[in-house]
């Protein structure tokens, strides 16, 4: 028996791939603004929802359910993301995450205090910042992010990370161009000059297995909506931080990590999904060993996979006159999400008329506004398309062969 589920498998998981649009069956290249969910994820929080639904830390059965629940969650997306149970911190998304994260960081900063960003993130990450610095009366240097290429210009992050710094937020990879950067090299140079590093991980995630602990990171985040979850964010932050962080919160919440950043009743069906989520990875492997290292495996076939379809797909769009593509070529440091443009047609007007053949992908910004303005695409934007868990060989000439047609 083969180690890894087949692509054929695992589309059968996916009950949103029977569907049709105008005649055509529906390949879904969104899934860097959002993954489909497979059945094992809806039944888990339909489960939660019709035999477990209570608050938590109660005496009665349901609650002690969901306080299981809950913790077993924790442990799941520690897994995930490599670091431990009580560093997991659930919340409504990234952004909000994010936001709440740079409130607790700001009260500990002065003015002349700096923070340091880059050209290639989504702006839930760098808005954050800047906000805060407006607050906060603090310095912002952006890194300048390589437009050739789509890489962070390092000798750029060597002049903008100077002692003074207190963090870097960074992406570990871009939603728009794909490129993953060299995260454990950053923070080491974040580290060097005494700051915290902050790691935007939604984008990376979606792709592969991350590993906080082997880049020495300080904060990571993601969204299990981007990994065949429902919609809840996952902050991560080293124990000692998440206790002494001063917190927005109320009174009578908990005080100790993780929970001590979780503000309100949580999105409990949610977090039930997102653990089915990293289950449902880490079923596509038939190896007996535990969960993390099954994820591993998977994430690595993954790779591969992805390295495959993205190889397709960018020698396929590459050879239709009129197309521009953005961003390293297979074989560099990249996830197989791909970002283009056809002369003489802005993207939206591509995206629908891709949309008409049942070929499903993105298009404008992104979030990443910086990237599309510094690529020249401000007004008129990019198309993107992201290969998923799902995506097959066959949807792929389909969209090259889409994009052909409309010459």
């Amino acid at each position: 028996m083969p180690e890894f589920a087949s692509v054929e498998q695992i589309r059968r998981h996916f009950p949103a791939l029977a569907r049709t649009h105008n005649g055509h069956p529906v390949a879904y290249f969104d899934g860097p603004g959002g993954t489909q969910v497979p059945r094992r994820v809806v039944a888990a929080m339909t489960e939660y929802l019709l035999q477990h639904n209570a608050n938590t830390h109660w005496a009665f059965a349901t609650s002690q359910e969901t306080d299981q629940a809950l913790f077993e969650a924790r442990g799941a997306l520690a897994d995930w993301i490599g670091g431990s149970a009580d560093e997991i911190v659930f919340g409504a998304n990234m952004t909000t995450l994010t936001l709440h994260l740079g409130r607790a960081l700001g009260r500990e900063w002065r003015a002349g205090d700096v923070v340091v960003v880059t050209e290639l993130d989504h702006h839930a990450n760098s808005d954050t910042w800047r906000a805060l610095a407006k607050e906060r009366g603090l310095e912002v240097r952006t890194i300048r992010m390589r437009p050739e290429d789509g890489r962070l210009d390092q000798e750029d992050v060597a002049r903008k990370l100077t002692p003074g710094t207190r963090l870097l937020a960074v992406g570990a990879a871009s939603n728009a161009l794909g490129t993953i950067n060299p995260v454990a090299q950053l923070v080491q140079q974040a580290h060097a000059v005494g700051a915290l590093a902050f790691v935007d991980g939604v984008h990376y995630a979606s792709h592969h297995m991350a590993d906080v602990r082997a880049w020495n990171c300080d904060f990571f985040v993601c969204s299990a909506y981007k990994f065949y979850g429902p919609h809840v964010g996952v902050l991560w932050g080293r124990r000692e931080l998440l206790e002494r962080l001063d917190a927005p919160r109320v009174e009578p919440a908990p005080a100790q990590a993780p929970d001590r950043l979780e503000t309100g009743t949580l999105n409990h069906e949610g977090i039930v999904g997102a653990a089915a989520a990293v289950d449902f990875l880490a079923s596509l492997s038939q190896a007996q060993v535990p969960r993390r290292e099954r994820l591993g495996r998977v994430s690595q076939c993954l790779r591969q996979r992805g390295a495959e379809l993205l190889r397709r797909l960018w020698e396929g769009l590459r050879a239709i006159p009129g197309v521009e593509l953005y961003g390293l070529p297979p074989g560099g440091e990249r996830v197989p999400t791909v970002s283009f443009t056809l002369a003489g047609r802005d993207a939206a007007d591509v995206a629908t008329a891709l949309a008409a053949r049942g070929i499903f992908v993105s298009h404008g910004d992104f979030y990443a506004s910086t990237v599309v303005r510094v690529l020249g695409h401000e007004r008129d934007g990019l198309v993107r398309a992201g290969c998923a868990v799902y995506t097959s060989a066959d949807e792929v000439e389909r969209l090259v062969e889409s994009v052909r047609h409309l010459l």
